[in-house]
C-alpha cells in the first residue's frame, strides 16, 4: 500500500488514518475524564449495589428462597399443630372409654401421652412463631435477624434429625437450605446493609 510522499505536509502520512491527523479533545465545558467539574458533584454508577461496594439495594435471591422456605415450614407447623389438636382430641376421648378405665396402667398412659402431646405443641407454636419472625426479618435484614436465622435453622435441623426423622424430611431439608442461603456471603451483605 503506498502512501505518498512522506515529505508533502499536505499528504496522508504513513501510520495514520485519515480524520484523525489531529488530537482528540474535549468538546467545551465537559471536564477530561478522570477530572472533577464544576457545580455538582457526579453520581455513584446505577447497579445492584448502593452505599459502597457490596452493599445490595434488591434482596439477594437466595434470601428470597430462604425466605419462602421460612413460609412453608410455618405453613407446615400449622398443619402439624392441627394434627396435635386432634391427637389431643383423640386422648380425652379414649379417657372417657370405660372398657378401658380398669385396665392396669391406662391413666399412666393417658396423662403421658397428653403431656407429651401439650409439650410438643409448645414447641410446634414457638417454631412457628419463629418462623413467622425469620421470614418477616428476611425483608428488613439486620445482624442479629440473621444470627436467629441460623440459630432457628440449626434448631430445625436438629429436631428434624432427632424423633420424626423420615415424616420430617422436608423441615430438614428446608432447614439446611435457609441455613446454607443464610450464612452465604450474599446473605451477610443483605443483612448488614446499612439501613436508613
Amino acid at each position: 500500500m503506498s502512501f505518498g510522499d512522506p515529505n508533502n505536509p499536505y499528504g496522508q502520512q504513513q501510520g495514520q488514518q485519515p480524520g484523525y491527523g489531529y488530537p482528540q479533545q474535549a468538546p467545551q465545558g465537559v471536564p477530561p475524564q478522570g477530572q472533577a467539574g464544576y457545580g455538582y458533584p457526579a453520581a455513584p454508577p446505577v447497579s445492584g449495589y448502593g452505599a459502597g461496594p457490596g452493599v445490595p439495594l434488591t434482596m439477594p435471591g437466595t434470601i428470597k428462597a430462604a425466605r419462602v422456605m421460612l413460609w412453608v415450614i410455618a405453613g407446615l407447623q400449622v398443619v402439624g399443630l392441627a394434627l396435635l389438636f386432634l391427637g389431643v382430641a383423640a386422648v380425652e376421648k379414649i379417657k372417657d372409654d370405660p372398657e378401658l378405665k380398669g385396665q392396669e396402667g391406662f391413666d399412666a398412659i393417658t396423662k403421658f401421652s397428653s403431656g407429651v402431646i401439650y409439650a410438643l405443641i409448645v414447641v410446634a407454636v414457638l417454631f412457628l412463631a419463629g418462623a413467622i419472625w425469620g421470614a418477616v426479618q428476611c425483608g428488613k435484614g439486620g445482624s442479629g435477624a440473621r444470627v436467629g436465622l441460623i440459630v432457628l435453622s440449626s434448631l430445625t435441623i436438629v429436631f428434624s434429625l432427632y424423633p420424626w426423622f423420615p415424616l420430617s424430611l422436608v423441615h430438614l431439608v428446608l432447614g439446611i437450605l435457609i441455613l446454607v442461603f443464610v450464612a452465604k456471603s450474599d446473605g451477610a451483605a443483605w443483612f448488614k446493609r446499612p439501613r436508613y
